[in-house]
């Protein structure tokens, strides 16, 4: 061996300088990477260990594994969707009445029945009785001491448009209050917030003049609108009640917060004022404010009995006879379940449910 390597030949030194390519480095780095990789794989190798599965420790429980996710033992394509017919086409019947809610029919037709048959009644002559309410009363007394004061009379029909049910009533009672106007020759001023409230008050005025044989007394300038604005309009009510400072201050229609602030200006100036609405809200402040109140349905009522109408008052009528269902049905219901809960009768305690159930409209079997 000794004697081959010396007669060998040197080649190193006809070799040259040794060059180095554009990717010397990246060979390398590539290589020791490699190498590296192949050096953390031989104790594996070298243990006899599935490589497919977690490597694990001995600090770690078979419970604690981490299982491989599912897909990754799953093939790269997806099975075929099988192939299925098309859906059929299927129609419901068509169902015009909830057999089951045959409670709620049965109450609308008792009260719609009622209103008929009450209107039908009055139509033919037979006035039903409706009680004395103080505020309409108090309207002859209100309107003879303005006209003894030579102050005018001020109606505020609320600041809703002619949509809702309050100003309509107050419209009502406007034309009863303009006919007795009329017939005293007083002046009555109508400040509204709407337009279209404004052309129907016009009309209604009118045509109470008319009827009051005093035509020639309207003045459609005392019925002007002033401002869609809530507070707007307030404020143009109370400018004119404070310089003109009438006898009587009519409230009739529906009312937000102005309602303390329109009463409150009247009462200063020492007005007979009578109040009406249906807002809850606003209720103590005109019973406090005001000499009378129509409070809820009383100024409905009052529309309906100044009107004369059989619409109004069948309805009003109707709508009475159903409160009285009501009533006595509460009654029952409260009996027979106190009964039931005393003796313990199962029959009463199912008569009282089925009782309950049915005014609280629920399906019934």
């Amino acid at each position: 061996m000794h004697s081959l390597r010396s007669v060998r030949p040197d080649r190193s030194a006809h070799r040259g300088p040794r060059r180095q390519g554009r990717f010397g480095p990246a060979r390398r780095w590539l290589l020791d990477f490699g190498c590296v990789a192949l050096l953390a794989s031989l104790p594996t190798f070298a243990s006899g260990q599935d490589r497919t599965q977690p490597a694990t420790h001995p600090e770690t429980t078979p419970t604690e594994m981490t299982p491989l996710p599912a897909a990754a033992s799953e093939p790269d394509f997806a099975p075929a969707t099988p192939v299925t017919a098309p859906p059929v086409p299927t129609a419901s019947p068509s169902q015009w009445i909830n057999t089951r809610r045959w409670n709620a029919l049965l109450l609308l037709a008792l009260l719609l029945g009622f209103n008929l048959y009450f209107i039908e009644r009055i139509k033919a002559g037979k006035t039903p009785f409706i009680r004395k309410i103080a505020g309409l009363e108090a309207v002859g007394e209100a309107v003879g001491r303005a006209t003894e004061m030579g102050r005018p009379i001020l109606f505020v029909p609320g600041i809703q448009d002619m949509n809702d049910i309050q100003t309509v009533a107050g419209i009502t009672v406007l034309g009863h209050i303009a006919r007795t106007v009329a017939e005293y020759d007083s002046q009555l001023v109508v400040p509204t917030s709407r337009s279209l409230v404004m052309a129907t008050a016009r009309e209604t005025v009118k045509e109470a003049y008319l009827a009051a044989g005093r035509p020639d007394s309207y003045d459609e300038n005392n019925i002007y609108y002033v401002s869609d604005e809530q507070f707007g309009y307030v404020a143009g009510v109370n400018g004119y009640m404070v310089r003109e400072r009438p006898a009587t201050c009519f409230y009739m229609g529906a009312f937000l917060a102005e309602s303390l602030i329109l009463s409150e200006t009247g009462n200063s100036i020492g007005a007979i004022q009578v109040a009406g609405t249906a807002m809850p809200a606003q209720l103590p402040f005109f019973v406090a404010a005001c000499d009378y109140t129509l409070i809820g349905e009383e100024f409905f009522a009052a529309s309906a009995y100044l009107s004369g109408e059989p619409k109004q008052l069948g309805s009003i009528k109707g709508q009475d006879v159903g409160k009285l269902i009501g009533i006595a049905s509460i009654v029952i219901g409260v009996t027979v379940l106190t009964a039931a809960a005393l003796t313990g009768w199962g029959f009463l305690a199912q008569a009282g449910e089925l009782l309950r159930a049915f005014w609280s409209l629920e399906t019934l079997p």
